[in-house]
Protein backbone atom coordinates (compact mmCIF):
# COMPACT_ATOMS: atom_id res chain seq x y z
CA UNK A 1 0.00 0.00 0.00
CA UNK A 2 2.90 2.82 0.59
CA UNK A 3 6.52 2.61 -0.06
CA UNK A 4 9.06 0.61 1.86
CA UNK A 5 10.64 3.17 4.20
CA UNK A 6 12.30 0.42 7.02
CA UNK A 7 15.74 0.74 8.29
CA UNK A 8 18.03 -1.93 6.71
CA UNK A 9 16.12 -1.57 3.16
CA UNK A 10 18.27 -0.80 0.37
CA UNK A 11 17.69 3.03 -1.51
CA UNK A 12 14.63 2.74 -3.65
CA UNK A 13 13.20 5.18 -5.39
CA UNK A 14 10.10 6.61 -3.61
CA UNK A 15 7.02 5.60 -5.17
CA UNK A 16 3.10 6.03 -5.34
CA UNK A 17 0.93 6.03 -2.11
CA UNK A 18 -2.09 4.51 -2.89
CA UNK A 19 -5.01 5.40 -0.41
CA UNK A 20 -8.31 5.64 -1.62
CA UNK A 21 -9.68 2.71 0.25
CA UNK A 22 -8.68 3.96 4.05
CA UNK A 23 -11.06 7.11 3.32
CA UNK A 24 -14.31 4.91 4.39
CA UNK A 25 -12.54 3.78 7.72
CA UNK A 26 -11.03 7.58 8.42
CA UNK A 27 -14.43 8.83 7.91
CA UNK A 28 -15.81 5.81 10.52
CA UNK A 29 -13.36 7.00 12.96
CA UNK A 30 -14.19 10.45 12.60
CA UNK A 31 -18.22 9.97 13.00
CA UNK A 32 -17.87 7.95 15.46
CA UNK A 33 -15.98 10.35 17.59
CA UNK A 34 -18.49 13.63 16.67
CA UNK A 35 -21.28 11.68 17.49
CA UNK A 36 -20.04 10.77 21.02
CA UNK A 37 -19.21 14.47 21.93
CA UNK A 38 -21.23 16.36 24.60
CA UNK A 39 -22.41 19.61 23.32
CA UNK A 40 -19.59 21.43 25.27
CA UNK A 41 -17.02 20.18 23.43
CA UNK A 42 -18.16 21.44 20.06
CA UNK A 43 -16.82 24.73 21.29
CA UNK A 44 -13.50 23.79 22.23
CA UNK A 45 -10.47 25.44 21.00
CA UNK A 46 -7.94 23.62 18.50
CA UNK A 47 -4.51 24.00 17.40
CA UNK A 48 -6.25 24.70 14.11
CA UNK A 49 -5.58 28.63 14.57
CA UNK A 50 -8.76 30.57 15.75
CA UNK A 51 -10.45 27.52 14.96
CA UNK A 52 -13.29 25.32 17.45
CA UNK A 53 -13.72 21.71 16.76
CA UNK A 54 -17.04 22.65 15.21
CA UNK A 55 -14.93 24.92 12.73
CA UNK A 56 -12.75 22.01 11.95
CA UNK A 57 -16.10 19.68 11.27
CA UNK A 58 -17.40 22.22 9.15
CA UNK A 59 -13.80 22.68 7.29
CA UNK A 60 -14.25 19.08 6.47
CA UNK A 61 -17.39 18.89 5.06
CA UNK A 62 -16.32 21.85 2.65
CA UNK A 63 -13.18 20.06 1.53
CA UNK A 64 -15.92 17.23 0.66
CA UNK A 65 -18.39 19.56 -0.98
CA UNK A 66 -15.47 21.58 -3.05
CA UNK A 67 -14.09 18.42 -4.31
CA UNK A 68 -17.36 16.98 -5.64
CA UNK A 69 -18.59 20.27 -6.48
CA UNK A 70 -14.73 21.16 -9.13
CA UNK A 71 -13.67 17.72 -9.78
CA UNK A 72 -17.05 15.27 -10.14
CA UNK A 73 -19.69 17.89 -11.40
CA UNK A 74 -17.02 20.55 -13.44
CA UNK A 75 -17.75 23.51 -12.07
CA UNK A 76 -14.75 26.11 -12.68
CA UNK A 77 -12.53 26.62 -9.47
CA UNK A 78 -10.85 29.74 -11.21
CA UNK A 79 -10.52 32.34 -8.47
CA UNK A 80 -12.09 35.93 -8.99
CA UNK A 81 -8.89 37.18 -9.29
CA UNK A 82 -5.11 36.49 -10.59
CA UNK A 83 -2.85 34.49 -8.36
CA UNK A 84 0.28 34.47 -9.67
CA UNK A 85 2.52 33.50 -6.12
CA UNK A 86 2.01 30.78 -3.82
CA UNK A 87 1.94 33.20 -0.94
CA UNK A 88 -1.49 34.91 -2.96
CA UNK A 89 -2.45 31.40 -3.21
CA UNK A 90 -2.29 30.67 0.25
CA UNK A 91 -3.77 34.22 1.01
CA UNK A 92 -7.02 32.83 -1.10
CA UNK A 93 -7.15 29.62 0.34
CA UNK A 94 -7.40 31.09 4.14
CA UNK A 95 -10.22 33.66 2.30
CA UNK A 96 -12.24 31.00 1.49
CA UNK A 97 -11.65 28.82 4.53
CA UNK A 98 -12.49 31.73 6.66
CA UNK A 99 -15.65 32.69 4.45
CA UNK A 100 -17.43 29.34 4.71
CA UNK A 101 -16.59 28.67 9.08
CA UNK A 102 -18.17 32.44 9.02
CA UNK A 103 -20.97 31.00 7.52
CA UNK A 104 -21.25 27.32 8.60
CA UNK A 105 -21.25 28.95 12.63
CA UNK A 106 -25.23 29.11 12.00
CA UNK A 107 -25.31 25.76 11.83
CA UNK A 108 -25.80 23.13 14.53
CA UNK A 109 -23.84 19.96 15.23
CA UNK A 110 -26.41 17.17 14.08
CA UNK A 111 -26.57 19.19 10.57
CA UNK A 112 -22.94 19.44 10.11
CA UNK A 113 -22.77 15.70 11.02
CA UNK A 114 -25.69 14.97 8.87
CA UNK A 115 -24.17 17.00 5.99
CA UNK A 116 -21.27 14.90 6.13
CA UNK A 117 -22.40 11.84 6.68
CA UNK A 118 -24.31 12.59 2.93
CA UNK A 119 -21.40 13.97 1.35
CA UNK A 120 -18.87 11.04 2.01
CA UNK A 121 -19.82 8.45 0.51
CA UNK A 122 -20.08 10.26 -2.79
CA UNK A 123 -16.71 11.55 -2.26
CA UNK A 124 -15.11 8.24 -1.70
CA UNK A 125 -16.68 7.26 -4.85
CA UNK A 126 -15.43 9.86 -6.72
CA UNK A 127 -11.83 9.22 -5.51
CA UNK A 128 -12.10 5.42 -6.50
CA UNK A 129 -13.46 6.24 -10.64
CA UNK A 130 -10.48 8.08 -10.69
CA UNK A 131 -7.20 6.85 -12.50
CA UNK A 132 -4.68 7.41 -9.87
CA UNK A 133 -1.60 8.04 -12.54
CA UNK A 134 -4.14 10.93 -14.50
CA UNK A 135 -2.93 14.15 -13.59
CA UNK A 136 -5.08 15.92 -11.11
CA UNK A 137 -7.42 19.50 -11.86
CA UNK A 138 -4.42 20.68 -8.93
CA UNK A 139 -0.83 20.67 -8.22
CA UNK A 140 0.64 19.51 -4.71
CA UNK A 141 1.74 23.19 -3.69
CA UNK A 142 3.69 22.16 -0.97
CA UNK A 143 5.39 19.97 -2.81
CA UNK A 144 6.30 22.61 -4.86
CA UNK A 145 4.40 21.03 -8.09
CA UNK A 146 2.36 23.05 -10.08
CA UNK A 147 0.90 19.35 -11.83
CA UNK A 148 1.04 16.42 -9.52
CA UNK A 149 -0.87 12.86 -10.28
CA UNK A 150 -4.48 12.17 -8.60
CA UNK A 151 -2.91 9.65 -6.15
CA UNK A 152 -0.77 12.32 -4.96
CA UNK A 153 -3.77 14.31 -4.94
CA UNK A 154 -5.46 11.71 -2.91
CA UNK A 155 -2.58 11.24 -0.70
CA UNK A 156 -2.23 14.91 0.40
CA UNK A 157 -6.20 14.90 1.13
CA UNK A 158 -5.72 11.64 3.33
CA UNK A 159 -3.52 13.99 5.55
CA UNK A 160 -5.49 16.43 5.48
CA UNK A 161 -8.07 15.13 6.76
CA UNK A 162 -6.03 12.97 9.16
CA UNK A 163 -5.05 15.46 11.02
CA UNK A 164 -7.86 17.58 11.08
CA UNK A 165 -9.40 14.70 12.79
CA UNK A 166 -6.31 14.76 14.75
CA UNK A 167 -6.55 18.09 16.11
CA UNK A 168 -10.15 17.36 17.09
CA UNK A 169 -9.14 14.47 19.29
CA UNK A 170 -6.33 16.40 20.87
CA UNK A 171 -8.66 19.04 21.72
CA UNK A 172 -11.44 16.96 23.55
CA UNK A 173 -9.00 14.25 24.91
CA UNK A 174 -9.69 11.54 22.64
CA UNK A 175 -7.14 8.98 21.84
CA UNK A 176 -5.15 9.37 18.55
CA UNK A 177 -5.12 7.82 15.28
CA UNK A 178 -1.24 7.52 15.73
CA UNK A 179 -0.84 3.73 15.21
CA UNK A 180 1.05 2.18 11.93
CA UNK A 181 -3.02 1.80 10.12
CA UNK A 182 -3.26 5.76 10.07
CA UNK A 183 -0.39 7.60 10.60
CA UNK A 184 2.37 5.75 8.58
CA UNK A 185 0.22 6.73 5.52
CA UNK A 186 0.59 10.23 6.54
CA UNK A 187 4.27 10.48 7.21
CA UNK A 188 5.07 8.74 3.49
CA UNK A 189 2.72 11.42 2.13
CA UNK A 190 4.18 14.31 4.20
CA UNK A 191 7.73 13.32 3.47
CA UNK A 192 7.05 14.04 -0.38
CA UNK A 193 7.79 17.50 1.36
CA UNK A 194 11.03 17.04 1.34
CA UNK A 195 12.76 17.65 -1.43
CA UNK A 196 10.61 21.01 -2.74
CA UNK A 197 11.65 21.63 1.36
CA UNK A 198 15.93 21.15 0.14
CA UNK A 199 15.36 23.02 -3.60
CA UNK A 200 17.51 25.91 -2.09
CA UNK A 201 19.80 23.81 -0.58
CA UNK A 202 23.41 23.45 -1.83
CA UNK A 203 25.65 20.24 -1.24
CA UNK A 204 28.23 18.15 -3.02
CA UNK A 205 26.82 15.62 -5.73
CA UNK A 206 25.92 12.70 -4.04
CA UNK A 207 25.65 14.14 -1.06
CA UNK A 208 22.48 12.38 1.76
CA UNK A 209 20.51 13.37 4.52
CA UNK A 210 19.02 10.05 6.17
CA UNK A 211 15.54 10.87 7.51
CA UNK A 212 14.38 8.31 10.51
CA UNK A 213 11.22 8.40 11.98
CA UNK A 214 10.91 6.54 15.07
CA UNK A 215 7.76 4.73 16.72
CA UNK A 216 4.91 2.01 15.14
CA UNK A 217 4.12 4.33 12.44
CA UNK A 218 7.73 5.76 11.24
CA UNK A 219 9.87 4.82 8.67
CA UNK A 220 13.77 5.91 7.08
CA UNK A 221 14.20 7.73 4.03
CA UNK A 222 16.58 9.04 2.41
CA UNK A 223 17.64 12.53 0.34
CA UNK A 224 20.55 12.20 -2.24
CA UNK A 225 21.55 15.32 -4.01
CA UNK A 226 22.12 14.67 -7.82
CA UNK A 227 23.37 17.43 -10.50
CA UNK A 228 20.22 19.58 -10.38
CA UNK A 229 18.32 18.71 -7.27
CA UNK A 230 17.55 16.34 -4.20
CA UNK A 231 15.71 12.81 -4.75
CA UNK A 232 13.92 11.04 -2.13
CA UNK A 233 14.47 7.13 -1.51
CA UNK A 234 12.93 4.74 0.92
CA UNK A 235 15.31 3.09 2.93
CA UNK A 236 18.43 4.69 4.23
CA UNK A 237 21.71 5.01 3.24
CA UNK A 238 24.80 3.46 4.66
CA UNK A 239 27.00 6.25 4.98
CA UNK A 240 25.19 9.67 5.04
CA UNK A 241 26.66 13.03 4.92
CA UNK A 242 23.76 14.34 7.68
CA UNK A 243 21.43 11.86 9.95
CA UNK A 244 18.43 13.47 11.12
CA UNK A 245 16.34 11.55 14.08
CA UNK A 246 12.78 12.57 15.19
CA UNK A 247 10.02 10.49 16.76
CA UNK A 248 6.98 9.72 14.70
CA UNK A 249 4.26 13.22 17.19
CA UNK A 250 7.13 15.07 16.20
CA UNK A 251 7.28 14.23 12.80
CA UNK A 252 3.78 15.04 12.55
CA UNK A 253 3.86 18.27 13.82
CA UNK A 254 6.81 19.02 12.55
CA UNK A 255 5.09 18.61 8.85
CA UNK A 256 1.76 20.32 9.85
CA UNK A 257 3.24 23.64 11.50
CA UNK A 258 2.21 22.55 14.68
CA UNK A 259 5.74 22.78 16.60
CA UNK A 260 7.37 26.10 17.18
CA UNK A 261 11.10 26.13 15.40
CA UNK A 262 12.52 26.21 19.18
CA UNK A 263 10.97 23.12 19.98
CA UNK A 264 11.40 21.70 16.74
CA UNK A 265 15.24 22.37 17.83
CA UNK A 266 14.63 20.85 20.71
CA UNK A 267 12.80 17.02 19.37
CA UNK A 268 14.82 16.42 16.40
CA UNK A 269 18.91 14.92 16.68
CA UNK A 270 20.95 15.92 13.44
CA UNK A 271 24.39 14.17 13.43
CA UNK A 272 26.97 14.41 11.50
CA UNK A 273 26.83 17.37 8.41
CA UNK A 274 24.47 20.07 10.52
CA UNK A 275 24.10 22.46 7.86
CA UNK A 276 22.43 20.01 5.82
CA UNK A 277 20.15 18.53 8.49
CA UNK A 278 18.92 21.75 9.49
CA UNK A 279 16.74 22.69 6.58
CA UNK A 280 14.87 19.53 8.00
CA UNK A 281 13.64 21.94 10.65
CA UNK A 282 11.33 23.94 8.51
CA UNK A 283 10.04 21.17 6.76
CA UNK A 284 6.03 21.84 5.99
CA UNK A 285 3.20 19.55 4.04
CA UNK A 286 0.68 21.85 4.69
CA UNK A 287 -0.53 25.17 3.26
CA UNK A 288 1.20 27.82 5.18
Amino acid sequence: MTSRGQRGDALVPVGPVFLVDRFPGLHTELMGLLHGLPPGDWSKPTACALWSVKDIAAHLLDTALRRLSYERDGRDPAPEEAISTYTELVAYLNRLNADWIAATRRLSPRVLMDLLEATAPQVHAHFRSLDPQARAGFGVAWAGEESSPVWFDIGREYTERWLHQQQIREAVGAPGLTGREWLHPALDVFVRALPFTYRAVEAELGASVRVEIGGEAGGVWTLVRNPREWNLFAGEDSNPTSRVSLDQDAAWRLFSKSLSPEAARQRVRIEGNERLGEPMLGALAVMA
